[in-house]
């Protein structure tokens, strides 16, 4: 009886991963570190608190040495110059419709400041709960991000899908035991294959969550 889908945001709703890996970029560079676009895309999904030592060890650095604060705010200054708000094509339009089926939220692993502006932007209205990597201390591949969705939501995980994009998202969803569909935004649909279902593009994911149907009387 599905209730509820939870939506990731960067790379699912919005394409922004390129100005992300944009930014994280730069603030590596000013602390004399290089890292690669493949680098950050692996381990998109995760807050900054348990991204960067992973990002700082692929820079062949040791995590202690760095203010992680330091690098966030670098961060943080250059996604804002550099970033164009831009929703998929369609996707503004799919959720209002599914908004009429069911419960929407988003879980996303960026911070607070940075999620909450590009959904008031693109979607305003839309969801009804926002998960931010603020809001959790153990971010994907932990569980602990949809769980709290769901706790927001009220409902069950199995009244729920998780749409991601990502590699840390869906081992997230799926250490949730939550049903979960794989969109290969910039990884290969190869490295989404623990997701339950993963399509081929943005097209077919919209077409299938518009064939799913809400549980009886459910937002109807």
């Amino acid at each position: 009886m599905l209730k509820a889908l939870i939506f990731d945001m960067d790379g699912v709703l919005v394409d922004s991963m390129p100005f992300h890996a944009a930014a994280w970029k730069k603030a590596f560079f000013e602390m004399g570190m290089e890292i690669q676009d493949s680098d950050i895309f692996a381990i998109e999904g995760s807050n900054p608190r348990n991204g960067l030592p992973l990002l700082i060890r692929k820079a062949r650095k040791e995590p202690e040495a760095f203010d992680f604060e330091a690098i966030t705010s670098i961060y943080r200054q250059e996604f804002k110059r550099v970033f164009e708000p831009k929703a998929f094509e369609g996707m503004k339009e799919c959720l209002e419709v599914l908004k009429k089926r069911f419960l929407l939220s988003v879980v996303s692993g960026s911070d607070h400041v940075i999620v909450h502006s590009i959904i008031n932007r693109l979607f305003p209205g839309i969801f009804d709960i926002v998960v931010t990597g603020d809001d959790i201390i153990n971010s994907k591949p932990h569980p602990d991000p949809f769980l709290k969705a769901v706790e927001l939501l009220n409902v069950r995980r199995e009244e729920c899908v998780v749409i991601e994009n990502a590699i840390l998202g869906v081992e997230a969803a799926k250490n949730a035991r939550i049903y979960c569909i794989g969109v290969p935004t910039y990884v290969e649909p190869s490295h989404l294959d623990k997701a339950d279902l993963v399509v081929e593009d943005h097209r077919q994911l919209m077409q299938h969550l518009l064939s799913l149907e809400p549980a009886n009387g459910f937002r109807q």
